[in-house]
């Protein structure tokens, strides 16, 4: 994912408050493409600052268009967002759907994603001028999202992808091989079958149990021995009561 050609549009935004928020929420996600269809002097400066904070750059280099048609021209496709699903709009994919499909083609051209008017959003007319709908699902019984939130939550999913390809999310530790896992897996089955929590014949499936279940959780060298002494010393408290018994 090329984030460097990622053009966010704004389909004729009212609040010059929003406009300054979005450009805060791409900065977060490395995007620095704004396109606006309206005309810059409809906006007020100081109040485009005031939440744009330092990303007022964005807001400074942002590019001003009379349509979508205009504003997408030099992109290879143009993604319209929408809550409302209608006839013409065919298949709306979902914001991972769309960082999955747009990802290669970024690399060698310019895509654009729309958001439309804060009280109206995209209208019908105009997300035919996009090539494609993308959806942010939320609840039915408030569906409408703030304009620099949608453009957040699309924005992060395109950050994500950019990051899975390329550098990868540290977890800040380093999950234990599945060989070492094994270890922690018989520790919990020796504990648990020295008290009688099952038969040896179910001691196969209660280390593929432990097994797929750890693994998916990806745990550390220190997770793993912490683990260890938990099931230890509860096998030799139970082991003690039983003899006090």
């Amino acid at each position: 994912m090329n984030l460097s050609n990622v053009v966010i549009i704004l389909c004729r935004p009212e609040e010059s408050r929003n406009v300054g928020a979005v450009c805060r929420a791409m900065a977060n996600n490395g995007l620095k493409n704004l396109r606006i269809v309206g005309k810059k002097q409809d906006f007020d400066e100081e109040r485009v600052r005031i939440l744009a904070i330092h990303a007022a750059p964005i807001w400074e280099k942002a590019e001003f268009f009379d349509s979508i048609t205009d504003a997408a021209k030099d992109c290879v496709l143009c993604a319209g967002t929408t809550r409302r699903r209608g006839k013409k709009r065919g298949k709306l994919l979902l914001p991972e759907e769309l960082s999955e499909t747009i990802s290669p083609i970024t690399n060698d051209g310019k895509i654009a994603v729309v958001f439309g008017n804060e009280r109206t959003g995209l209208e019908e007319e105009e997300l035919d001028e996009c090539t494609m709908g993308v959806t942010i699902p939320s609840s039915a019984e408030f569906g409408s999202l703030n304009l620099s939130h949608a453009v957040q939550i699309i924005s992060y999913h395109l950050f994500r992808k950019s990051l899975e390809e390329g550098k990868k999310i540290s977890r800040g530790s380093v999950p234990v091989s599945l060989e070492r896992l094994g270890k922690t897996v018989r520790e919990i089955a020796d504990s648990l079958q020295k008290i009688g929590f099952f038969k040896v014949t179910g001691r196969p499936d209660m280390e593929k149990f432990w097994t797929d279940l750890l693994s998916r959780a990806a745990i550390s060298e220190s997770e793993a021995v912490y683990i260890e002494k938990v099931f230890d010393k509860a096998a030799g408290l139970a082991g003690k009561a039983k003899t006090e018994n």
